[in-house]
């Protein structure tokens, strides 16, 4: 099944586009990255896929089996996520389950379902054993550790992430991208990640998106590649 579908998508933030010729479409159930160098609009891709931009023109489809008023569940987990001053009053624990709302209303109780999978969630990034921690007196990484499992306990159709493994060492790196397939083959969860450490995780991947200039300035997703070698055109 499709999870996202952009057809001939342009976007700018000025009278010139930066984003030009986006035609993706991901599947339920892939592991997909977004390259390019530095300064291709990659975070304006996700948030255009995310629909939190409009574009120009094209359109922008998402779809997905946890659909609620129209829409897949959707984690997202972007890359400025260190602005939690040291005043922030919320636990990790309180942090992470209010991923769980996502899949209710915001005023029902946490049922024994919500606390496993708040659990699982931060088990599987390792910060359970911080839970009880003010999320203010964490470091930057715990900070990104948390700020992923509370995406993870939503459940998402479609986890979406922009750089998640800046500032990890190359265990640490590893350790994630292991996650990151794990979700997708046992849950069917797709995973998106925009990533520069694409030779890493290259063998773990489904789909990989690059972003290249054109010739007359602007970006476009050039190819679709899958990792077994075959070349999918997108234009």
């Amino acid at each position: 099944m499709m999870i996202v579908s952009m057809q001939d998508v342009q976007f700018g933030y000025s009278d010139v586009p930066c984003l030009q010729d986006v035609n993706v479409d991901i599947m339920s159930g892939e592991f997909v990255a977004i390259t390019g160098p530095n300064g291709a609009a990659k975070t304006t891709l996700l948030k255009l896929m995310l629909r939190l931009l409009q574009p120009w023109k094209g359109s922008v489809q998402l779809t997905g089996k946890g659909m609620q008023r129209g829409r897949p569940v959707i984690g997202y987990v972007p890359q400025q996520i260190a602005a939690f001053n040291s005043g922030f009053p919320s636990k990790v624990l309180e942090f992470v389950r209010s991923g769980r709302h996502s899949s209710g209303s915001w005023f029902r109780r946490m049922n024994r379902d919500d606390e496993q999978r708040t659990e699982t969630a931060l088990r599987q990034v390792g910060m359970w054993e911080l839970r009880h921690r003010r999320i203010g007196e964490l470091s930057g990484g715990q900070k990104q550790r948390i700020c992923l499992a509370r995406a993870i306990a939503q459940e998402p159709d479609l986890l979406v992430l922009d750089e998640p493994t800046t500032g990890m060492d190359m265990e640490s790196r590893s350790s994630f991208y292991r996650l990151m397939t794990h979700l997708v083959r046992s849950s069917g969860m797709t995973v998106v990640m925009v990533t520069h450490s694409l030779e890493e995780v290259r063998p773990l991947l489904d789909r990989i998106i690059q972003l290249e200039r054109k010739e007359h300035g602007g970006w476009k997703c050039c190819t679709t590649t899958s990792c077994s070698g075959h070349f999918v055109p997108v234009e």
